[in-house]
């Protein structure tokens, strides 16, 4: 690297290591997002004040506040608690999730610091080697995965997650003595394009938000310029087929591949884990067991276990960290398992990946009755992908289909939950709200439930949990 560049470089970290000293105290808006509560949580635990608003409470924003965050869920306009008035020693950290708040004006009108939660966590990356995950479908398993890997190993690592990992029960994780930082690099609002990577894993390039990107192929183009983001120096899996050029080393991954770099056959059940044998360019491990079920989640475990061999560890440490790891919260999480009833809660809100959930669940429970509750996330993806969903749900044998969860948006005419349902060719289907679920699945005692989307449907979990639990019993 020229000399001039290298002491721009050093010159720009200097900068943003002090721009962090001088604060006192994070304001979040949005704090309550499964990204933003990890940076609460960092900043909490390096000792500064934390607060911040999001619209509803939820289990997480609970959390939050019994961890010391003061945290509010009205619009507050300019009544912001007087601890973070002061300009000078309050960084504003927001969410482009939300638009509109006047909390947001009166920090804009106060000349305060406002970074998008992507800037910070772009700052991280460049103060540590970032080992950044990306991907429409797979990112938040295998981005956990890694830093269970990692953390359980003697390399250790600091991880900024989007969902609680189980074996942590947080979506954040430090090691202050390790060089490494694992983040989630999430596509929405282009937001991964503030990220430096040391190294880097993109599991899948479905197109998604397209209120954002406009064309499947700008979306494309957006993981495109993430790939050249990649040190010179690094190291980037992606799945095979993806393509993308990088300024580092490219391997490939994919399940049954004899093309790959790296590949995993003879898939089987031995022993209560799914096990296979991985294939790593020119040699073999065999038998290699995968602490969770479903073929997408051993491709998952793939990429970590590529990237973390180029990077030299061990086969030891990387075949302990993928059996002992056990997931993540909403990530095919079983909520009930027996021999009779099957309850699973999953996020899956993207046809592709409901395509891999009930496979999955099609492949573990061949003959059981299989009933998706599926609330659809936002207008804009269920307009956009329409005959997609319907062709994955269709595969349910019951489909029970949830008003659409708006989050940031405005409704769009003519797209409903009706529409997609109409388009759906299951015997069984019907359309409830929340508070109708219950009552539909009062008798239910056998087969395979499932509830599936990245709204709010996890708030019904419980109570289906609790009713379901007495059905078993009675």
């Amino acid at each position: 690297m020229p000399a001039l560049k290298l002491s721009m470089l050093v010159n720009q970290l200097s900068k943003e290591m002090q721009q962090f000293e001088q604060y006192k105290q994070v304001y979040l808006i949005g704090i309550g997002g499964i990204g933003m509560s990890a940076l609460a949580r960092y900043f909490k635990q390096n000792g500064l004040t934390i607060g911040g608003y999001d619209k509803t409470p939820s289990p997480l924003t609970k959390q939050l506040e019994e961890e010391g965050c003061l945290i509010h869920f009205d619009d507050l306009g300019d009544q912001i608690p007087e601890v973070f008035t002061d300009k000078n020693k309050t960084l504003v950290i927001y969410t482009p999730a939300i638009k509109q708040l006047e909390e947001l004006n009166f920090f804009k009108r106060g000349g305060f610091t406002l970074l998008k939660r992507a800037e910070v966590l772009g700052m991280l990356t460049r103060q540590s080697k970032g080992l950044c995950v990306a991907g429409t479908h797979g990112k938040t398993t295998t981005s956990s995965m890694l830093a269970f890997i990692l953390d359980q190993s003697s390399w250790k690592c600091n991880a900024f997650l989007g969902g609680i990992a189980t074996n942590f029960q947080s979506n954040l994780v430090l090691n202050n003595d390790s060089p490494y930082t694992v983040i989630e690099a999430d596509e929405f609002d282009r937001s991964f394009l503030h990220l430096s990577p040391f190294a880097s894993i993109i599991t899948s390039v479905d197109p998604d938000h397209l209120d954002i990107y406009g064309t499947a192929e700008q979306f494309k183009e957006g993981f495109r310029q993430f790939a050249m983001k990649l040190d010179p120096k690094g190291i980037c899996l992606q799945k095979e087929g993806l393509h993308l050029p990088t300024l580092g080393t490219s391997f490939t991954y994919a399940v049954e591949s004899v093309s790959a770099d790296y590949s995993v056959f003879n898939l089987t059940w031995k022993n209560g884990f799914l096990c296979g044998d991985i294939r790593l360019k020119n040699n073999w491990w065999r038998e290699v067991q995968f602490g969770l079920p479903g073929i997408h989640n051993a491709e998952n475990a793939l990429a970590c276990v590529g990237l973390l061999h180029e990077m030299g560890m061990d086969e030891v440490q990387i075949r302990s960290g993928i059996k002992h790891f056990l997931g993540v919260k909403r990530r095919f999480e079983y909520i009930i398992r027996t021999e009779k009833l099957v309850f699973v809660d999953d996020y899956a809100h993207h046809p592709q990946e409901i395509n891999a959930l009930v496979n999955s669940i099609r492949l573990l429970y061949p003959e059981k009755k299989i009933t998706g509750i599926f609330q659809p996330h936002l207008f804009s993806r269920t307009k956009d992908f329409v005959e997609d969903f319907a062709q994955e749900l269709s595969e349910l044998d019951e489909l029970i289909l949830l008003p659409i969860y708006a989050a940031r948006e405005e409704p769009i005419q003519g797209v409903s939950s009706e529409w997609l349902l109409n388009k759906c060719k299951n015997d069984q289907k019907s359309i409830k709200k929340p508070s109708e679920v219950l009552a539909h699945l009062s008798n239910l005692t056998e087969g395979v439930l499932l509830t599936i989307g990245a709204g709010d449907i996890d708030r019904i979990v419980p109570s289906l949990k609790e009713l379901l639990t007495i059905n078993l019993t009675d």
